[in-house]
């Protein structure tokens, strides 16, 4: 099934051309299946090139998805235009009142920051509290892994002596999970981080499972067994050109970065890179929507009840 995205987003061209199904409302409305409804909360600088991001691995399942992107009411971003989050982007007061089967709260370029000190950051506690009774899991990609993490566990990040970039390989520690089904033992991840989770804060908790891990990167993936909520700490969204920008815009600013490693061929920042790590990208959305679809309730109203 395709994926129903607003019919006048631009990024609706990117993926047209890519050849990921559409659906337009109409015939949305027509089809008689309850389609699967994901919120992303977009905290990226760059927004429309993270919403065709997403929305390509989301597009990729038998199922129909209705995507709603979501941007904070307290921080307006410097790199986006107000006009397009006012036409695009929802706030949570905006759909406070509704439900939804996943929320997905993306990186931030804060991660450097104390979480108290993130412009945002008292609205997102709001937004993580309210989706406890209105959304059935939630995502964590990067920073929006570790700001989840350390609102409703109190496990802390830590600062890294250098940026953690690159393309790095990952080992399987949960192969058995459905989540990882598919996977080979060992798989690349894009990285781009200043600061790490660490396994011995994890291994506190009982219900986290690790899911991959890299010697170079640490911790990959893991999961909350006691409600599936699934915390991803690197970037297999990317495209092949986005550590290349990242780079770019590191150099240009003055800022201490080294090269990405294992990423230009020949460390030659002229080559274009390939992008390795996509399959799995696709696989992993694939695995999950399989298995929220399987646990998500039909009636998402009941989640206001949920403990």
């Amino acid at each position: 099934m395709p994926i129903k995205v607003p019919s006048k987003l631009p990024a609706k061209q990117q993926l047209e051309k890519e050849q990921v199904q559409l659906i337009s409302s109409d015939t949305a409305l027509r089809q008689d299946i309850r389609p699967m409804r994901v919120i992303l909360l977009n905290l990226m600088p760059k927004k429309r090139d993270t919403e065709v991001q997403f929305a390509r691995l989301l597009g990729n399942s038998p199922l129909q998805i209705e995507l709603t992107l979501m941007t904070t009411a307290s921080y307006q971003p410097k790199n986006e235009e107000t006009a397009y989050l006012n036409e695009f982007y929802y706030t949570l007061d905006e759909i406070k009142d509704n439900f939804y089967d996943a929320l997905i709260i993306t990186g931030a370029p804060v991660e450097t920051l104390p979480f108290e000190k993130v412009a945002y950051w008292k609205e997102l506690v709001e937004i993580i509290d309210w989706s406890n009774n209105h959304v059935f899991q939630k995502i964590g990609v990067c920073w929006g892994a570790q700001a989840i993490l350390y609102h409703q566990y109190n496990i802390p990040k830590h600062k890294l002596d250098d940026k953690i970039f690159g393309i790095f390989s990952h080992q399987i520690n949960q192969a058995k999970l459905r989540l990882m089904q598919g996977f080979t033992d060992i798989f690349p991840m894009p990285v781009s981080r200043h600061t790490e989770t660490k396994e011995v804060d994890i291994k506190k908790f009982s219900q986290f499972d690790i899911l991959a891990s890299s010697k170079n990167a640490g911790i990959g993936m893991m999961i909350n067994n006691n409600n599936d909520d699934f915390f991803i700490f690197n970037h297999l969204e990317y495209d092949f050109n986005t550590l290349h920008k990242e780079y770019e815009r590191d150099l240009n600013s003055n800022q201490k970065i080294l090269m990405p490693e294992n990423y230009y061929p020949n460390n030659d920042v002229k080559q274009t890179p390939t992008n390795i790590w996509r399959p799995f990208a696709f696989l992993l959305f694939a695995n999950w929507l399989n298995q929220l679809y399987q646990k998500t309730p039909y009636d998402l109203s009941t989640l206001k009840n949920r403990k």
